[in-house]
């Protein structure tokens, strides 16, 4: 393991819980998720203080509009000196391609890397079930990679996709390809809203370059602990 991989998600509602919690765990993670909540409540300051602790920051808005709104949106975010941001595939190739194209030409003047644009294909709060009522592929894993082919054709680097997806898109994608693993569970799959998960041992082993990790650390009686905790099954690997 060359790097730590966790992401930590920061879902909780206000700046000075979401700063406890990052001093807290900074040690034992490898980045902090801004997401809506927190965006949303505390606003685009919280992104500058988290960076102010040295920490890698994933700007999880899921962006999905125009894509000129989204090209926009997609500067606005390198200005605030994020590492990673996300957008909907399912906004289209037009859209992937303005995104992907706003990272690195505002980066450029800065002299810093540009974030990696993330594609997310199938939230894993959806199963084929909810899949068909939105009327699209109800074959979970099919409609995964036709968007992730999408995501690679419009030339975005990396993607967001379930772990139980990583075997099959790895054998499918460019190696160069970063994946980030949402719904990871210290433990493997629980009965909750997040439908297809494993632990974070697991999605290492199937091909994940990073994994989001958000109750199993936050919602923890001891956040640190947890987080080292999950830390340590990886160095094991």
């Amino acid at each position: 393991m060359t790097h730590n991989p966790i992401i930590a998600a920061l879902d909780v509602p206000t700046a000075e819980l979401a700063l406890k919690l990052a001093r807290e765990i900074a040690p034992a993670v490898g980045a902090f998720k801004i997401g809506k909540e927190l965006f949303t409540g505390a606003g685009p300051d919280i992104v500058q203080r988290v960076r102010d602790m040295g920490a890698a920051v994933f700007l999880d808005l899921k962006f999905h509009d125009i894509p000129n709104t989204v090209a926009k949106a997609v500067a606005a975010a390198v200005r605030l000196d994020v590492q990673m941001l996300t957008v909907h595939t399912s906004g289209g190739s037009e859209m992937m391609r303005a995104a992907e194209q706003a990272a690195q030409q505002t980066a450029q003047p800065f002299g810093r890397p540009a974030p990696l644009v993330l594609g997310v294909t199938v939230l894993t709060s959806h199963d084929a079930g909810s899949l068909a009522e939105i009327g699209c592929e109800p074959n979970v894993g099919q409609q995964v990679e036709r968007l992730a082919l999408l995501a690679a054709k419009a030339g975005l680097r990396g993607l967001v996709c379930s772990p139980l997806e990583l075997t099959g898109l790895r054998q499918l994608l460019p190696e160069a390809m970063q994946l980030v693993s949402p719904g990871i569970r210290a433990d493997g799959p629980r009965s909750d809203d997040q439908k297809r998960t494993l632990s974070a041992r697991e999605a290492i082993d199937a091909g994940a370059n990073w994994l989001v990790i958000g109750r199993p650390i936050y919602a923890a009686e001891h956040p640190r602990a947890a987080a080292e905790q999950i830390l340590a099954t990886l160095a094991k690997g």
